[in-house]
């Protein structure tokens, strides 16, 4: 596999080595021996999948410490832009963003630490998003920003105007200027 740093230290771009022919492919999307010396040396403790329609925002979220979750994700079926912005305060580039766009045909992953806000944006139908964990979820914990903040500058690629699905969760966050990290 081939690992790729991004611009935002901790934030991680993988691509598995992918085994095709005549009958389709085969790839590791998980093997911890190889993921060690990239760098990703946490447990995962749960594996979540979700799916969306096109034009849906998810997001963004985080869980605070210490129920606090790395994430390793990808798409199996679909694509999207996905996000996440730093939320570290001691870090250089805190509220600071990099996105990505994931999808089936690529098979790219990307890995989240503690300490960023997570969220995607569905480019097709029926597209189903894959999480590796490393905490359980705690509802007590759970932490967010709008994902339509215009003042974070993410540029989604696309018009998201009214054709949008955003939950009424999601649409109740704070902007985030607003927004306290607890990291």
């Amino acid at each position: 596999m081939n690992v790729t740093t991004t611009p935002i230290e901790g934030l991680l771009i993988i691509e598995p080595r992918i085994f095709p022919d005549d009958r389709g492919y085969f790839y590791e999307s998980y093997n911890k021996q190889k993921y060690v010396p990239a760098g990703i040396t946490v447990d995962f403790v749960q594996d979540n999948e979700s799916s969306s329609s096109k034009g849906t925002l998810r997001g963004l979220h985080a869980q605070a410490p210490p129920f606090g979750q790395g994430k390793l994700v990808r798409v199996t079926k679909g694509s999207v832009i996905d996000v996440a912005i730093d939320i570290r305060k001691d870090s250089p580039t805190y509220g600071q963003h990099f996105k990505i766009k994931l999808s089936a045909e690529n098979k790219l992953q990307f890995w989240i630490p503690e300490g960023f806000l997570h969220g995607f944006y569905t480019l097709e139908d029926d597209t189903v998003f894959m999480y590796k964990i490393t905490n359980f979820y705690d509802k007590a914990s759970e932490i967010g920003a709008k994902i339509t903040d215009a003042d974070l500058g993410i540029d989604w690629g696309v018009d998201l105007g009214d054709n949008i699905t955003l939950s009424p969760k999601d649409e109740a966050l704070p902007d985030f200027k607003d927004f306290v990290s607890p990291f």
